[in-house]
């Protein structure tokens, strides 16, 4: 087996997610064979500085060996037995660790493999606790609010409180209906005034549309501060607390999709702590096992939980389960994940790391196509436009964000675009020498497109 094999069995037989294979195909593959702290090394021995964190999930960095051992502990034990009906030790414990260190009073855990399937849990739930309840007078409680651009996963539940066209609309015969609501980006809607503005219009428009619906709306499902999929677009502060009390107002479940923004990513260990807000479902997953291995959960008050207790006949039970629910190797993960957060103060070192990170990116500002700089915590994103001004973005047939992504791998970091968007999405562990140097590789990027372009002049 050598490195023209595994290109051409690569090409041969897999099917990429979110990738044009036609393009990847007629492109040299990127192929991963080991890492090592903050770095992926590829099958030709090259470098790379994980400035995605392997698709925002790796917390401590890759090859851990705390984490590599908690594994093999698990391992010795026993890897997997199911939790329908049965209990295992790791899901227990995990559960009452996941209910000591989440918001208020969520405390019920129901486990899963997938931010998807976390989402998809959380909507089944709303939908039948009010059925559960009273299924005459909440009858019409069938439906889910969500924000423009929302992104919440890609199973068709999911999807259906999607609100990315670019995603979505293919899709669009399979999906139940969603009620969207504006989302305050405020980069797009100076028309409004300042982001103080924006975010007053965005909740005047969503108590509307609650003083209207609010009989049919099930629940609102939001992303915490940050949309991470539709660009990195950060909201006002004070805007998912309005949610929070329009929510509580109109007698709507509040769900928390905490999938991309949880475990320290924002600079809190979960988003939902910067504005006091406890939603009544919380979806997490991404960094909940440090990048190690496929776990989510969704986690309730237990006066929703508790809807769901009856007889038998009454068929008020939760008829949801993957196979792989609760899995002991998963779950031994995440609770070592979770003590070295704790050990290591790893929230505080994120805060810390973030305003140093922020002075860095205003040089960004130097090159005349970045538009916006958007970040909360460690997730940050470069909007490139073509005209500030006018923030009209290029097209696709320009080439220039994918470009420049491209240019950056060249250079030894790997980062991702979303659409105009430059995603960096480090490795929670990353030093500040590192978050410099991807910042710094980043520029140089930005700077080799823009100039071969002809958007700016080559340096003497």
């Amino acid at each position: 087996m050598n490195s023209h094999d595994l290109e051409k069995w690569d090409k041969e037989y897999v099917w990429h997610p979110f990738t044009q294979m036609k393009t990847y195909r007629e492109s040299k593959p990127l192929i991963i064979e080991r890492g090592e702290g903050s770095y992926l090394f590829d099958i030709e021995g090259n470098r790379y500085l994980d400035g995605y964190a392997s698709l925002w999930v790796n917390v401590h960095g890759h090859n851990e060996p705390e984490l590599n051992n908690a594994l093999i502990e698990q391992v010795e034990k026993v890897a997997h037995s199911t939790l329908l009906g049965s209990a295992n030790v790791p899901s227990i414990l995990l559960a009452k660790k996941l209910a000591e260190i989440t918001p208020g009073h969520l405390s019920k855990v129901f486990y899963s493999d997938t931010g998807s399937a976390a989402v998809e849990i959380s909507l089944k739930v709303a939908y039948q606790y009010w059925k559960n309840i009273d299924p005459v007078k909440y009858q019409h409680k069938n439906k889910f609010v969500s924000l423009n651009e929302a992104y919440h996963g890609d199973t068709v539940g999911a999807v259906s409180v999607g609100g990315m066209d670019l995603f979505h609309r293919i899709f669009k015969p399979l999906l139940f209906e969603r009620i969207p609501t504006p989302s305050p980006y405020t980069y797009r809607m100076a028309k409004h005034g300042d982001q103080e503005a924006v975010k007053n219009y965005c909740i005047d428009e969503l108590e509307k549309l609650l003083q209207d619906q609010a009989e049919e709306i099930a629940g609102l499902i939001i992303e915490p501060l940050v949309q991470g999929a539709a660009g990195i677009i950060t909201h006002p502060p004070g805007f998912l607390k309005a949610v929070e009390q329009l929510c509580k107002k109109y007698n709507i479940l509040l769900i928390c999709d905490e999938v991309a923004v949880g475990f320290g990513r924002t600079g809190t260990l979960f988003a939902c702590e910067q504005e006091d807000v406890v939603p009544d479902i919380m979806c997490i997953g991404k960094g909940i096992t440090g990048g190690y291995m496929p776990l989510a959960a969704t986690i309730m008050n237990e006066q929703i939980f508790n809807s769901f207790l009856g007889e038998p006949d009454e068929h008020k039970t939760f008829y949801h389960g993957h196979t792989y629910t609760g899995n002991q190797l998963a779950c031994a993960l995440a609770l070592k994940n979770i003590e070295l957060i704790e050990r290591r103060d790893l929230v505080k070192d994120i805060q810390k790391k973030s305003k140093q990170l922020s002075e860095k990116l205003q040089s960004l500002y130097e090159l005349p196509i970045v538009g916006d700089i958007r970040q909360r915590g460690l997730m940050i994103g470069i909007e490139i436009v073509k005209d500030r001004q006018t923030k009209e973005p290029f097209t696709i047939q320009e080439n220039i964000v994918s470009s420049i992504i491209q240019n950056a791998r060249e250079n030894g970091l790997i980062i991702r675009e979303l659409g105009p968007v430059i995603t960096m999405m480090p490795i929670l562990s990353m030093s500040e020498k590192e978050l410099n140097t991807m910042v710094e590789t980043v520029y140089r990027s930005i700077q080799d497109v823009s100039v071969h372009n002809g958007l700016i002049p080559a340096a003497n």
